[in-house]
């Protein structure tokens, strides 16, 4: 099959699963080469965004997401702890855009929101605006009402991952539906806010659920503005982390994650690809191949959740060693 390039199609919606796959499946030089010419069409070139992450509400989840350490049905250790308060959350923000972040991301360990914690959700998000930070949240799933209420309230993004394809992802969770999290995507976009949507790669999937995975992302009605790609970090105690610590399966390559880095790229080419969680086990070769694929975010400061993160001095180092460059906000709204 001979696929045609987005360098001539542009942004498009009706990817086929074979064609994400030719795509993946490239020389790797070519494929490369391709992410990036698409990437400067559409990002300035060197330019990388520096986020930070704060966890608002860690532990007691009652999804059985197999990765993450704050379900309930892990064993980890994290324990259950109550929302933040907003001015302590705000004082994090202040700390995060004095340390040279502009995107401050919270996230509550939920499987939905409930009604009596949207006032203070909210009151963080106006809090966090009005410093100048970009602003994103992952609450779970959320009502259309709940959806309207955080737009008001002035939030950028809303982050719902699919994690995996829809093949694989009920080998990960059972709790909660892909169609329920497609759901949850549609409020999103129906409330205006722009949606943070990708999901986790070495959770036992094999190259086609990655390709199922892209796919997916790449045919939303829209594409996610955002789009972050993780690698899972094992946790002792987790039903996925377990497994691979165990040696089930094995942890997918660094070639392996910059195909799908760069197959995001070509896919959604005016998306912003994160560079998301397992960075702190990339080598800078490798996190500079990533940025050539057309990564073009990162998640700064020491975690990630509760996931440990490569911490701010490295990634200063980092980024001054590879000649890149912090973006603003506002020139993500160049696309």
């Amino acid at each position: 099959m001979n696929v045609q390039t987005p360098i001539r199609h542009g942004v498009r919606t009706d990817w086929t699963r074979d064609e994400v796959a030719e795509i993946y499946q490239r020389p790797l030089l070519d494929l490369l080469l391709d992410a990036q010419i698409v990437h400067r069409r559409f990002f300035r070139a060197n330019g990388v965004q520096a986020c930070q992450l704060l966890s608002i509400k860690t532990g007691g989840c009652p999804e059985d997401c197999g990765y993450c350490s704050q379900s309930a049905f892990a064993k980890s250790g994290v324990k259950a702890e109550k929302l933040m308060q907003a001015d302590a959350v705000i004082a994090a923000a202040r700390r995060a855009k004095e340390s040279g972040a502009s995107r401050f991301c919270m996230g509550a360990a939920w499987r939905d929101v409930k009604d009596r914690d949207m006032d203070a959700v909210c009151e963080m998000v106006a809090g966090v605006k009005a410093l100048g930070l970009e602003t994103c949240m992952t609450l779970g799933m959320l009502s259309q009402d709940q959806a309207e209420k955080l737009s008001a309230a002035g939030l950028d993004y809303y982050n719902h991952n699919l994690d995996t394809s829809p093949e694989h992802y009920g080998e990960i969770i059972s709790t909660r539906t892909y169609a329920e999290r497609l759901q949850t995507l549609e409020q999103v976009r129906s409330a205006g806010m722009n949606v943070c949507c990708g999901g986790i790669v070495g959770m036992g999937e094999a190259r086609r659920d990655r390709v199922g995975l892209i796919h997916a992302l790449a045919t939303l009605p829209q594409h996610p503005k955002s789009v972050p790609v993780n690698a899972l970090v094992p946790v002792k105690g987790t039903k996925r982390g377990d497994a691979l610590l165990a040696g089930e399966h094995e942890a997918v390559g660094g070639i392996e994650f910059v195909r799908a880095v760069a197959t995001c790229r070509l896919t959604m080419p005016a998306s912003v690809v994160r560079l998301s969680a397992g960075r702190e086990s990339m080598s800078p070769e490798l996190q500079a191949l990533c940025f050539m694929a057309g990564a073009n975010s990162i998640f700064t400061g020491d975690t990630l959740l509760t996931a440990p993160n490569a911490g701010e001095d490295s990634d200063a180092s980092l980024l001054r060693s590879l000649g890149l460059t912090a973006m603003e906000p506002d020139e993500m709204e160049r696309v």
